[in-house]
């Protein structure tokens, strides 16, 4: 097995492992010395396994974005992205700034749906944060457990303010991005569009799913409400990066019939 290969695998094994044992003492769980022990000298293993590959491959290839993609398995790194690019978030939703969005471009929000939704699970995740703080009674335990509590309302507050500031946008070219946070972007063409309409559906399943033959559910508070029929099929990347083709969209925007008829609209030439 070569080097690269042992780094791809133990990224995505020991991420999980140390998430388990975390659970576990979060539950009350203690688990044998030597376990946890095992558990770091392994984190630290890999660590410097990776250091070492991608030291290796930065020499050989000369660029450390070519070792990293090398190295780190395209599903980690795209959540590391949207981590990094949702936490950036925040400070946009601060100073009202929106990402994407230029001089006679329509911006179209999509958080109605979610954003009662997304504040309760703030509201819940803040009162067991609290409450854990003061039932558990082992420091260490403590400790981890408020970490990640912290960690977890951070994270959640930073998709909210994602899709908030990363809405989707109408250039004034006629081309239309469709955006989820920083999960989803995809770019319609103004000439792939056949038609547009508003239609409210409440389909099943996860935020994007594509059925066999080409529709592509974008889905916000489990409903979409603009449905894009395609004159060709376009190529788009999953949250994870699989890549899949649609020749319908259908996704939810808070103001569907204005951004509709903006998009019946010709374009200025």
């Amino acid at each position: 097995m070569s080097p690269v290969r042992a780094a791809r695998i133990a990224a995505c094994a020991v991420v999980p492992g140390e998430l388990v044992l975390v659970l576990c003492l979060a539950a009350g769980v203690r688990p044998p010395g030597w376990a946890t022990a095992a558990a770091e000298v392994l984190v630290l293993g890999t660590l410097l396994l990776e250091a070492w590959v991608l030291g290796s491959l930065r020499r050989r290839t000369g660029s450390w974005r070519s070792a990293v993609r090398a190295v780190v398995p395209e599903a980690v790194l795209r959540l590391l992205v949207h981590e990094l690019r949702a936490v950036a978030s925040l400070g946009r939703w601060v100073v009202r700034r929106r990402h994407g969005v230029g001089p006679g471009d329509l911006a179209a929000a999509y958080t109605g749906p979610q954003t009662a939704m997304m504040y309760g699970f703030l509201f819940v995740s803040v009162i067991e944060t609290v409450g854990l703080a003061v039932l558990i009674p082992w420091p260490a335990v403590h400790r981890v457990v408020l970490v990640l509590d912290v960690y977890g309302v951070l994270l959640l507050l930073a998709l909210h303010a994602a899709c908030v500031t990363r809405p989707h946008v109408l250039r004034a070219d006629g081309a239309l991005r469709i955006r989820y946070g920083a999960l989803f972007d995809l770019t319609v063409p103004p000439d792939a569009v056949a038609s547009a309409r508003v239609e409210r559906r409440y389909p099943e399943g996860r935020l994007v799913t594509v059925s066999e033959d080409g529709v592509l559910d974008l889905i916000v508070g489990s409903q979409t409400t603009v449905t894009l029929e395609l004159n060709r099929p376009l190529d788009f990347r999953r949250p994870l990066g699989a890549r899949a083709r649609a020749r319908t969209i259908r996704f939810h925007a808070d103001d569907p019939r204005a951004l509709v008829a903006a998009m019946r609209q010709p374009a200025p030439p």
